[in-house]
């Protein structure tokens, strides 16, 4: 039986503000993200575990849908 392919819903982040000055593990948090440059954009599966990192950061990036 062939194997069907889900479409994960998706979510872009992007690194509006510095990591300078921030806490270790707000910069260890982006870090994880594939975040490292200002103005970078990334995309994850929209998961829990992802939104979870990005409500520690929310004041750095910005996310669409």
């Amino acid at each position: 039986m062939p194997k069907t392919k889900v479409k994960q819903k998706t979510i872009k982040i992007t690194l509006v503000k510095s990591l300078i000055g921030n806490p270790q593990r707000q910069k260890e948090t982006a870090h994880a993200l594939g975040l490292r440059k200002i103005n970078q954009t990334v995309e994850h599966a929209d998961n829990p575990a992802v939104r979870g990192m990005i409500a520690k950061i929310v004041h750095l990036v910005a996310v669409e849908k």
